[in-house]
């Protein structure tokens, strides 16, 4: 059986890590793979949305730039109270402010998503008539909804859970929720057809890398693989690397350890299981970024590079050892 250079693509959050990302996405296009959809997850939301968006219209180079000028200082625009000097920085943590808006985030994607002629999901629709009708899309993001306690994915859950026209959402917003880290951005809000207001908050609480999303689940082989990118290190060796959130404030009060703990638990934890299963890692790109902190938004020229170029020679060193045929006959046996 020879397949078809086409793949779906999984990629994990990880925060500034996300630039390797990007990297593995560049050598698979080079590879000679169409990218045919794209799940993603706070940072992995931000590149799938441009990876999506600019299927038919960005080449190797264009997503290689992109991902290099991305502003990143920029999105730390604080908050009016955690402004506030000491003060405002514990309060951002305690409350469900935040620490930082994620305004210039949202409307940078909002505006990178535009030039590509990109605002709706319904821009993203595709026809796939062996598809279930809400997940005909080119993009799906993972949310968490912790006012009915769920993972959401996005657009496929908007009319079953909110009673919304996924056509109709906004992309940006979408990812803007899936990258809402609990107590670093505000979180995000959405008010279904009812009048329910519900709180999002980054998706990584629920499943940080969601390598099942595009799997099939009639028994039949796929049509191509689904190969996943992930950026979190091992626990416990890498934990200081997660979500070292209460940073701004730790020096003033101690910081409370458990807090960072669960939180790097619930990110990493589920999915680091996950990893362990044979199907999971045999399609797994792993990209190594322990030299970047994941909320090191102050990130220079040359660790960005660094980490991009580790994304790519994952992905290049993935490709060398990876057999389709294989794959199928190890993991992907027809059901009867």
């Amino acid at each position: 059986m020879t397949p078809a250079l086409k793949a779906d693509l999984v990629l994990s959050g990880g925060g500034v890590k996300g630039i390797g990302l990007a990297g593995a996405a560049v050598a698979l296009l080079e590879a000679g793979y169409g990218i045919q959809r794209v799940s993603g997850t706070s940072a992995g939301s931000i590149v799938g949305a441009i990876l999506a968006a600019g299927a038919d219209k960005l080449g190797p180079e264009e997503v290689e730039q992109l991902t290099m000028t991305l502003p990143y200082r920029k999105f730390l625009d604080p908050t009016r109270i955690t402004a506030i000097p000491l003060v405002g920085p514990a309060w951002g943590v305690l409350s469900e402010t935040g620490i930082y808006k994620g305004d210039f985030a949202h409307e940078w994607i909002r505006s990178q998503l535009a030039n590509l002629g990109v605002h709706t999901f319904g821009d993203l629709a595709i026809d796939a008539p062996h598809l279930p009708r809400e997940q005909r899309y080119r993009l799906v993001v993972t949310a968490a909804d912790v006012t009915t306690g769920q993972m959401v994915r996005l657009p496929w859950d908007y009319d079953r859970l909110y009673g919304l026209d996924p056509d109709e959402q906004q992309v940006a917003d979408a990812v803007r929720a899936s990258m809402s880290i609990p107590f670093f951005f505000r979180t995000t809000k959405l008010t279904s057809a009812a009048g329910l207001t519900s709180t999002l908050v980054d998706g990584g609480m629920l499943s940080n890398f969601p390598i099942d999303s595009f799997d099939r689940r009639d028994g039949k082989l796929p049509r191509w693989p689904t190969f996943g990118v992930t950026l979190l290190p091992n626990l416990p060796q890498g934990n200081d690397k997660v979500i070292p959130v209460l940073g701004p404030v730790n020096w003033l009060f101690g910081g409370p350890p458990l807090i960072e703990a669960l939180i790097t638990t619930m990110i990493v934890g589920r999915d680091q299981t996950y990893l362990n299963q044979p199907w999971v890692d045999s399609r797994a790109i792993r990209v190594d970024s322990s030299k970047v902190g994941f909320l090191d938004f102050n990130i220079g020229a040359r660790q960005m590079q660094e980490l991009y170029q580790n994304g790519y020679n994952a992905a290049i060193d993935f490709l060398s050892r990876w057999s389709w045929q294989s794959y199928l006959e190890h993991f992907r046996r027809p059901v009867a």
